[in-house]
């Protein structure tokens, strides 16, 4: 018998057999995104014309850094993410200037307003969950992406660092409370640049990740479904599997990055991904299709939510996220 969206996606989180593992792909809608209402418009037409089991919500990149005084300009193009005009941590001094905000207003309050009318627009039919970025990726995106600035801060000044990154957590605490308020079933809780050991060595990363990490995800430990997400090659994964989530996704084909199965063997969450982003963006159906079929066979399919490793480019081909879904139908018929 066939389960609802949400049945499938508890039973996946708890390990229990499913009809079929869960399925959803996310990206940005570079045009839309800018507003509480293109947002919601933009995330709820992708799950129509899907059938996704669950939407992680993809807001614009820059929000957290717009709340601190980093400004954009939108690209005009579809394609294309926003530009920076103007960025809050240019010195070591700047840091003195990043105080806790209120979780509700500004950037915070226009997306918690997109997750209201999803929320309405959604009803029960499927979980969703909003886009956290880690705090330490949050000062990152403060300095423009300026990693061996914040390193330096690391070395050079680390008590206006803990400073600067406690009342980030502080907001995002709040902010990520207010998620669940809004409808959002949990957090998708993305460390971005710097849980990987080509950014930070884990001894930086216990110090100025961890504390603030759990922080955050702390403050929305009882949601049902909280994901973690860790980018980029060399990651971190496996240090961070006893962080309090639900599920952690992440790229398992890239470089120095662990399969599913020793994720699976070595902590009671459900893994997320399987298909390379750039194989489902510039490959055929029929790649993506063995992609999948490979991570069901690493999982058995329990525990298991078949995804990308990251966001997917807005261009990328209907054949390919739909040939992703028929993929699992298929494995579960033949099953």
């Amino acid at each position: 018998m066939a389960m609802t969206r949400w049945e499938r996606v508890r039973a996946a989180l708890a390990g229990r057999e499913v009809d079929r593992p869960p399925v959803s792909f996310w990206g940005h809608d570079y045009v839309r995104e800018w507003t509480a209402q293109g947002l919601a418009e933009a995330t709820l037409e992708r799950y129509r014309t899907f059938g996704w089991d669950f939407i992680k919500v993809n807001p614009r990149a820059t929000y957290y850094a717009e709340a601190w005084g980093n400004r954009y300009r939108p690209s005009g193009d579809a394609t294309r993410g926003p530009v920076n005009v103007d960025y809050a941590l240019k010195n070591g001094a700047d840091l003195d200037a990043i105080k806790p905000l209120d979780g509700g207003a500004g950037p915070f309050g226009e997306q918690l307003e997109a997750l209201r009318l999803t929320k309405r627009g959604l009803g029960d039919e499927a979980p969703f969950i909003q886009t956290v970025f880690s705090p330490l990726t949050v000062i990152g995106r403060l300095a423009n992406g300026d990693l061996a600035f914040v390193r330096r801060q690391m070395r050079e000044n680390a008590e206006s660092l803990h400073r600067a990154l406690f009342a980030v957590a502080q907001t995002l605490a709040a902010y990520a409370s207010a998620c669940l308020e809004a409808g959002a079933a949990g957090i998708f809780f993305a460390t971005v640049d710097w849980a990987t050991h080509d950014a930070a060595s884990e001894e930086q990363y216990a110090a100025f990740g961890r504390p603030y990490d759990l922080q955050v995800l702390g403050a929305v430990a009882s949601a049902q479904f909280n994901v973690l997400h860790v980018c980029r090659r060399n990651s971190m994964v496996e240090a961070l599997l006893d962080y309090p989530a639900h599920a952690v996704n992440w790229a398992v084909d890239l470089t120095g990055n662990p399969r599913f199965g020793d994720v699976l063997s070595a902590a009671e969450k459900a893994v997320m991904g399987g298909i390379a982003v750039e194989t489902v963006a510039r490959g055929t159906p029929d790649a993506v299709v063995a992609e999948a079929r490979q991570a069901l066979a690493e999982t058995g399919g329990r525990r298991f939510f078949l995804a990308a490793g990251c966001s997917v480019p807005p261009d990328t081909p209907e054949a390919n996220l739909r040939a992703a879904l028929a993929a699992v139908e298929e494995g579960h018929r033949k099953g």
